[in-house]
C-alpha cells in the first residue's frame, strides 16, 4: 500500500471514529435512547424524558429554567357554571396534568405516545375573577383581581384580554406543548370555552447555555435584570403569604405587538438609546457587559446623558428596590400579513407577591415615557391569581374551596 492510500485510509478511520464519540456526546448532553453506531447501540440518557415533579408548596412553570415553547390558554367559564362544577373540573385537570408531566398519559387519551416525552413539561394554573366569584363570592375576589388601568398606549382586543381560568402549559419540545393542550382542553369543554390562545417560543433547548437572557424579536436583549429561583430575595419577590394564595402569586399577561417594519428603518445607535442598553451583548450604554450596573449620572462631552430619560431601562427601574418582578416572556409570530414581512411580538408574563406595589408603578413609567412605545402595542392583557402548588391527594386551587 502506497503512503498515500494508508494516509488516507487512516484518516477516514480517524473520522469516523471521531464521529462516532462526537454523536455519543451529543445524544447525552441532549437526552435516554438507544444511538444505532453501525450495528453497535449504545444506551445514552435522553432529556425528553426529563420531568419536572407536579406536587410541592408552589406550582411548576413559574421558577424553573424556562423551556423553548409555551401555550398559554385562556377559558371562559359557561354561564351557571356553580362551585361544584368548579371543584370538578379544577380535579380533572389535575389528575391529567400530574399524569403528563410525569411522562404518562392523560386519562382517555387516544395517542399515549406523545406522553412519553415530557422534556421537562409543565402546566400551570391561574384563576380569574370570575373563577373566584363563583368559588368564594364576590366579596373575597381581590381588588387586584381584575383587569389593568387603562394605559394611554393600550390598544386592547378582546380576543387576547380577560378569562376564568389560565393553563400554561410548557416544554422543551412543541409537540408535546400542542398534545398536552388538546388533552386539557378537552378536559374543560363540559364547563367552558377557550376565549384565547397564545403560543410563544424561545431559543431550542441546547442551542444556547441554560439561563441566557432571551432575545426579543427586536433583537434586544430581554429580562436582564430578573429575580433569580435560589436568589434569597426571590421569595420576597414572588409568593404570596395570605389566606387560600400563600404560596401562590399574581400573573400579568400582556401580548405585545412589535412593529418591526417601523423599527427596521431606525439606524443602529438609535435602536440601543431607545433601549438603554447595546444590542450586541445587551450591556448597559455606560458599560461593556450585560450586568453592569448602569451609570445614569453619566453625561456625553456636550452634556447629554449617556442613557436618555426615554430609554427603556430608565423608565423601569425605580429607586425602591422593592418595586421588582419576575419575568418569564416568550416571542410569537404569526407570519407574514398583509404588507408586514411579519406580525410578531411578545408574550410579555410576569410574577410578584403584590402586584398593586410592584408592577404597576413600572408600568405606569413605561406607559408615560418610554420611547419603545413608538414601536410595541400592548393588544392583549389579562391577570390571574395563581394558587399554590397541590399536595399529594389534593387538586390545585382547593385551598380556595376552604
Amino acid at each position: 500500500m502506497s503512503l498515500d492510500k494508508a494516509s488516507r485510509g487512516v484518516g477516514r478511520r480517524q473520522l469516523l471514529i471521531g464521529g462516532a464519540v462526537a454523536a455519543v456526546g451529543a445524544a447525552a448532553a441532549v437526552g435516554a435512547d438507544r444511538l444505532d453506531l453501525g450495528g453497535d447501540e449504545v444506551l445514552v440518557d435522553a432529556h425528553g424524558r426529563e420531568t419536572v415533579r407536579f406536587h410541592g408548596a408552589h406550582q411548576p412553570g413559574i421558577a424553573i429554567t424556562p423551556q423553548a415553547h409555551q401555550s398559554l390558554v385562556a377559558v371562559q367559564l359557561d354561564p351557571g357554571t356553580g362551585r361544584d362544577d368548579v371543584r370538578r373540573l379544577l380535579s380533572v385537570l389535575t389528575d391529567d396534568a400530574r399524569a403528563m408531566m410525569a411522562g404518562k398519559p392523560a386519562l382517555a387519551d387516544p395517542e399515549p405516545e406523545f406522553a412519553r416525552i415530557p422534556a421537562r413539561l409543565t402546566v400551570t394554573f391561574g384563576f380569574g375573577p370570575g373563577l373566584v366569584r363563583i368559588v368564594r363570592g364576590a366579596q373575597d375576589v381581590p381588588a387586584w383581581l381584575g383587569p389593568l388601568p387603562a394605559y394611554p398606549i393600550d390598544r386592547l382586543r378582546e380576543e387576547w384580554s380577560g378569562g376564568d381560568l389560565l393553563l400554561q402549559v410548557a416544554s422543551d419540545d412543541q409537540v408535546t406543548v400542542a398534545h398536552a393542550v388538546r388533552m386539557l382542553v378537552k378536559d374543560t369543554r363540559s364547563f367552558g370555552t377557550v376565549r384565547w390562545h397564545q403560543a410563544g417560543f424561545r431559543r431550542a433547548y441546547g442551542s444556547e447555555k441554560p439561563g441566557t437572557t432571551m432575545r426579543n424579536l427586536l433583537g434586544q436583549v430581554d429580562g436582564t435584570v430578573n429575580p433569580r429561583p435560589g436568589d434569597a430575595s426571590f421569595a420576597d419577590v414572588v409568593w404570596r403569604d395570605d389566606d387560600w394564595l400563600a404560596g401562590g402569586t399574581t400573573m400579568v399577561v400582556r401580548r405585545i405587538e412589535m412593529l418591526q417594519d417601523d423599527w427596521d428603518r431606525l439606524d443602529r445607535h438609535g435602536r440601543e438609546l431607545s433601549v438603554g442598553r447595546t444590542l450586541d451583548v445587551g450591556a448597559p450604554l455606560t458599560g461593556t457587559r450585560e450586568h453592569d450596573e448602569p451609570d445614569f449620572d453619566a453625561t456625553t462631552p456636550v452634556g447629554f446623558p449617556v442613557i436618555p430619560e426615554f430609554s427603556h431601562i430608565r423608565r423601569a427601574r425605580s429607586d425602591d428596590p422593592t418595586q421588582v418582578m419576575f419575568r418569564r416572556g416568550y416571542n410569537y409570530d404569526l407570519g407574514p400579513r398583509g404588507e408586514m414581512a411579519s406580525d410578531a411580538g411578545l408574550i410579555f408574563t410576569c410574577f410578584q407577591r403584590d402586584l398593586e406595589h410592584q408592577y404597576l408603578p413600572i408600568q405606569a413609567r413605561l406607559a408615560e415615557l418610554d420611547l419603545l412605545n413608538q414601536w410595541t402595542v400592548p393588544i392583549g392583557s389579562a391577570v390571574f391569581a395563581i394558587p399554590p402548588g397541590a399536595a399529594e391527594g389534593e387538586f390545585v386551587g382547593e385551598k380556595m374551596f376552604g
